[in-house]
């Protein structure tokens, strides 16, 4: 079992809804979607553009997947994971867009906003206590000999390389696109999502998400208002 506590906007959201359309899966019900055709791509190389982010639900990673530590327990996490959102404020990100993060697509903020880095930090910190530290595999699977000094620091620090001033808020909607094939799919995504794109998001709330066995796919487990002053 590994838990990971990430962004999404509450079940009934409309874009929770339009994301788990577009990647053919609900997290917080764990239905599968079908997918359609959609312009130049049809429906079988949609739901191979998918695949990757499919597995993990609609989400922004804020403290990435873990195993919990020898002597912690779930009902201890979900205890301090209530408490947080109890102590946090809800705020908003200005504005996001459709952006490409190397071969992949994905929400991001229009620019970078202290605020939401600062709250992913705290998150990082709150629940590391939680966090078995990694195995030799796990490393591994990171390529730490392709990551920057900082990158590898927070790996073995944080259990993951991109947090802290490395943290870039995304939520995925791709797996890695064809360099031929992006300018279609980047014009395909903007139509898809243009109803919340150029316009604020708002972090309501912060969702636990659950791994039954490795491999397997993601799915809420709670999700809690930040109802903090």
């Amino acid at each position: 079992m590994r838990y990971a506590l990430y962004f999404t906007p509450p079940a009934d959201d409309p874009l929770t809804l339009s994301a788990a359309a577009w990647l053919g899966r609900d997290a917080f019900s764990g239905d599968t979607i079908a997918i359609e055709a959609a312009d130049a791509f049809p429906a079988e190389t949609m739901v191979s553009l998918t695949e990757d982010p499919r597995r993990y639900g609609f989400h922004a990673t804020i403290k990435a997947p873990f195993e919990l530590a020898e002597g912690q327990s779930e009902d201890a996490l979900v205890e301090r994971y209530r408490a947080f959102c109890a102590s946090r404020a809800a705020f908003d990100i200005p504005s996001i867009v459709v952006g490409q993060l190397g071969p992949f697509f994905a929400l991001i903020p229009a620019e970078t906003h202290p605020p939401l880095q600062d709250f992913a930090a705290a998150v990082v910190e709150a629940f590391e206590p939680f966090r078995a530290p990694l195995s030799d595999a796990d490393i591994a699977r990171r390529k730490p000999e392709r990551l920057s000094d900082a990158q590898r620091a927070h790996l073995l620090r944080w259990g993951y390389p991109y947090v802290m001033e490395e943290f870039r808020f995304h939520m995925t909607l791709t797996g890695p696109v064809e360099p031929t094939r992006a300018e279609t799919m980047r014009q395909l995504a903007a139509a898809r999502f243009a109803a919340y794109t150029d316009k604020p998001l708002r972090i309501s709330g912060l969702a636990l998400f659950v791994e039954q066995e490795r491999g397997a796919p993601f799915t809420v487990h709670a999700w809690q208002p930040l109802t903090g002053a």
